[in-house]
């Protein structure tokens, strides 16, 4: 049985729901020794800001029981680079591309999404509303209603491609949230970015991270990531990116199910490199063993 695996997340034709969690896959290239690049859905790359940032100090990756905490900082070298030389090699694999949009302020995230309309390759953005916004005293932006909705509001004006707005959870109302994305021009919502935590070295009685707090991601954050996923399909029309723990191709499954239109793989590609392939192709092994014929009818799908 052929399955169809094609989905459509906020105007973006993805051939199908896989692609990575930005910050864990560079641009693809890094990975394309080990894994068929070509057969994912999207490469979303790591975020990009206007001018590079040179990313907090080490140790910033400490390895936790079910998972990891990381503080890279969103290392990166700008926009301009990134448009240069690694959107044209992934246009060179036939997958669109999501441009992960960051910045400090408001100001610096609209720069970004000029370049990047200036420039023409990407096909869709993901607004990275985790940064610490520098104009009010280091507030993230997504963890505050006004901040989402100016921050939304200023790259929708720029943003002639898909928008999709990526969503933390270190938040009191998920929902909240994800309501004032979509009423403020979102296309779609991704979530979850990482939960705060840390890890701690009891023998030298120092933190394991330089800057001591960083985000947890892994197979330990599932559950929190299928509950979020669940709560925002059930308050908002519009699509979403559900990512956070998924390891396998039935941990995708389920976030389909929970509402996810489609999924990211993150941690698991330190693990293992070939895991947007595995779990493609898990999915597919699953609608072919349940007569699933197309993977949209997967989506919401949890029976309660």
């Amino acid at each position: 049985m052929a399955v169809n695996m094609q989905v459509n997340l906020g105007g973006l034709i993805m051939p199908n729901p896989v692609t990575d969690a930005s910050g864990t896959f560079a641009a693809g290239r890094e990975y394309a020794a080990y894994c068929d690049v070509s057969r994912m859905g999207a490469v979303t790359t790591k975020g990009v800001s206007l001018n590079g940032w040179e990313g907090n100090d080490a140790p910033r990756i400490a390895e936790t029981p079910s998972g990891m905490l990381n503080s890279i900082g969103l290392q990166n070298p700008g926009v301009a680079h990134l448009c240069e030389v690694d959107l044209p090699w992934i246009k060179s694999q036939g997958v669109p591309a999501i441009v992960n949009v960051s910045g400090h302020s408001l100001e610096e995230y609209v720069s970004v999404v000029e370049a990047l309309e200036a420039d023409g390759q990407a096909d869709a953005y993901e607004i990275n509303i985790s940064c610490p916004n520098v104009d009010a005293g280091g507030l993230t932006f997504g963890t505050h209603v006004p901040s989402v909705e100016a921050v939304v509001s200023a790259c929708r004006v720029a943003a002639t491609k898909p928008m999709i707005v990526k969503l933390s959870p270190n938040v009191t109302d998920i929902t909240e949230i994800a309501r004032a994305a979509e009423a403020s021009g979102a296309d779609a919502i991704s979530l979850i970015n990482t939960l705060l935590g840390m890890a701690i070295d009891a023998k030298t009685r120092r933190p394991k991270l330089a800057r001591v707090v960083g985000g947890l991601s892994g197979p330990a954050v599932k559950p929190v990531a299928l509950r979020m996923v669940w709560q925002c399909h059930n308050a908002v029309k519009i699509p979403i990116l559900g990512m956070g723990g998924i390891m396998t191709g039935e941990d995708a499954i389920e976030f389909m199910l929970a509402g996810a239109t489609a999924v990211a793989v993150g941690t698991a590609n330190f693990v293992n490199p070939h895991a947007v392939n595995d779990v493609l192709d898990g999915m597919i092994e699953y609608c072919e063993r349940f007569g699933v014929s197309d993977v949209n009818e997967l989506i919401g799908g949890l029976q309660c």
